[in-house]
């Protein structure tokens, strides 16, 4: 006697549970050019890895004799794996079991492999599709009595998102609670054409809103890529998966831990003749920023977050001598560089994640300010820019600024915590005060200038006075800036910093006295 016949049926309801949806609703995932939940995790994960837990988890019928008769499986897939070889926990909704709507045990499936990446200290991924396990009216129809609701497990998710990497994927049309899961995260994705976000769908907006609309016209990339709802866009879902585990690999698997060094292959002495001249001698002419991110950094190691929104700020991740580090800068070609109110967002928002996971940052400076005007003023800029302003000075981690071009204002003289070290290097194209010449000559001539007899004259000659004053290197003989460097030296300096400051922050490591909120 052995227990051999058990286990035949363990295996054969495993192999059931493989079936997901059935035949024909996975026909229909593909045709709608979508991959099932477990052709997710295999594209995603290091193959052979994936470990699955709750695999028999779902409805069961039996008949009269107690055989089963039928298996539904929940329609939520977890468990742990391996990404480069790093154990992670990763989950994703079965699109073909119910639309992923609640069924069976998919709560209690997505809640517990939550507090597996909290309380194993693992990184999550979450691979969402549908409503993620919100309501469904066909449940509580089946159940003959509606509820209260609630998001259990969300006390696990709102503490997880300060102590290990939580990574979300839009990877259909994502609703309610779904929705909310893709964002209740450090970083997020969509794929082009087949990912849509919203609160509720078209058939719920057009009951409750009396507005007729498509999923794409809702939710779909264009405003959600644009707004900042997700970080970064996906052209397909290999290549969501690409961006998924770049993203993780320039973070820690939790906060106790720091990120790890990627073997250097790019010499830490390297200069790039390229960046004398990167930056134009006419103040009014813009420069392609990511080019000097890329003569800097680690060769290729630039990776973009939120490319799509807030686009004076450009940040994301690269290396230095194959160190991670967090990285932000101005980019001129979007309101010269100037801070709007969805820059200072993004700002805020990237910072608070450098800090939480003990990256340090470079600040690659070219500020002329917040951005002015009604616009603006109707954006609330100066509020969500004290928040970014907040955001740098309460950041621990080691900070560095090349000061590229200009800093001008309060938007500048956020650049890093200036009541602290400040350690700042400066190219000779710096350019600051506290506003620019050109708009603090009519601010402060006003009168002289309307009583001239030729305008243009003393504005012109004002001009040549006080450009003089402007000049960079004077303000360094007062000691107001303490580096004036060659450009071409950025890259020698910053690769020697950065190993500084990762002795420095293994100091600190573990959870920020505030919580990262999403």
């Amino acid at each position: 006697m052995t227990w051999e016949p058990e286990v035949l049926e363990i295996q054969r309801r495993i192999e059931l549970a493989k079936e997901m949806g059935g035949a024909d609703n996975v026909v229909r995932q593909h045709d709608g050019g979508k991959l099932t939940v477990r052709e997710r995790i295999a594209g995603l994960v290091d193959p052979g890895t994936f470990a699955e837990t709750g695999a028999l988890a779902g409805k069961a019928e039996y008949d009269e004799q107690g055989n089963l008769a039928a298996f539904r499986p929940a329609n939520f897939v977890a468990g742990f794996a391996k990404i480069d070889g790093r154990r992670v926990v990763v989950g994703g909704d079965d699109f073909t079991v119910r639309g992923g709507a609640a069924d069976a045990s998919i709560g209690g499936k997505q809640v517990y492999a939550e507090k597996m990446a909290r309380e194993l200290r693992m990184p999550i991924i979450r691979l969402v599709d549908g409503t993620g396990g919100g309501g469904s009216v066909r449940t509580q129809g089946n159940q003959g009595h509606t509820y209260i609701p609630a998001n259990p497990g969300w006390d696990t998710i709102v503490e997880m998102m300060s102590e290990v990497p939580v990574i979300a994927a839009a990877m259909g049309s994502v609703a309610g609670l779904g929705a909310a899961r893709v964002v209740t995260a450090h970083w997020s994705i969509m794929v082009k054409d087949t990912s849509q976000v919203f609160v509720a769908g078209p058939p719920v907006v057009a009951a409750g809103m009396n507005e007729t609309v498509t999923k794409e016209d809702l939710g779909g990339w264009e405003i959600h890529y644009r707004n900042g709802v997700v970080d970064n866009l996906a052209e397909t879902e290999e290549d969501a998966f690409r961006q998924i585990r770049q993203f993780l690999s320039y973070l820690p698997s939790n906060v106790w831990e720091q990120p790890a060094r990627a073997a250097p292959t790019d010499d830490p002495n390297r200069r790039e003749e390229s960046l004398l001249s990167a930056v134009p001698k006419n103040r009014r002419r813009p420069y392609k920023v990511r080019q000097i991110l890329g003569a800097v950094l680690d060769i290729d190691s630039f990776f973009e977050i939120g490319a799509g929104w807030g686009q004076s700020l450009v940040a994301g991740f690269g290396r230095l001598d194959g160190f991670p580090v967090g990285v932000i800068a101005n980019d001129p070609y979007f309101y010269g560089g100037g801070l709007t109110a969805d820059g200072s967002e993004k700002m805020a928002r990237f910072i608070d994640l450098c800090d939480t996971f003990h990256l340090p940052c470079v600040n690659f400076l070219d500020q002329p300010g917040f951005v002015i005007g009604t616009w603006g003023e109707k954006a609330a800029t100066i509020r969500k820019g004290a928040s970014a302003m907040t955001a740098v000075f309460q950041a621990t981690v080691p900070w560095v600024t090349i000061v590229v071009r200009r800093a001008y204002g309060v938007a500048g003289a956020a650049h890093a915590n200036t009541a602290k070290l400040n350690l700042r290097y400066a190219w000779p194209s710096a350019d600051w005060g506290s506003l620019p010449l050109e708009g603090g000559i009519e601010a402060a001539f006003k009168r002289d200038l309307a009583n001239s007899p030729d305008p243009d004259a003393l504005r012109a000659e004002l001009m040549e006075r006080l450009g003089a004053v402007r000049a960079p290197i004077r303000t360094a003989h007062a000691f107001g800036i303490e580096h004036m460097i060659d450009p071409r030296e950025t890259r020698p300096i910053l690769c020697e910093w950065v190993h500084q400051a990762y002795a420095i922050a293994a100091h600190s490591l573990g959870k920020k006295s505030r919580g990262f909120r999403p």
